[in-house]
């Protein structure tokens, strides 16, 4: 399962519980469509912390890491990607 497919199982079961993962769309707007609010992406950010093993700190909080399942994949891998170098 690459990081798209467990963010969205994540969201669906957290957030979006009678969609399937097939019709969240990995652009949709989580923020602005109402599926994540200010304790919601609370929640997403520590999930996103143990479920990748990083650190998510005050420079990564900028909405738009979290504002699509593509952005959030892309802002995990990249984290990642980060610790793993030692950056």
């Amino acid at each position: 399962m690459n990081h798209t497919d467990t963010i969205k199982q994540f969201l669906i079961k957290e957030f979006l519980p009678d969609i399937t993962p097939d019709e969240l769309d990995a652009d949709h707007d989580l923020l602005t469509g109402g599926v994540i609010d200010s304790l919601g992406l609370l929640k997403l950010i520590a999930w996103i912390e143990g479920e990748f093993g990083v650190a998510v700190g005050d420079t990564d909080l900028d909405p738009d890491n979290f504002r699509t399942v593509a952005a959030i994949a892309a802002f995990a891998d990249s984290a990642q990607r980060q610790r793993l170098a030692g950056i």
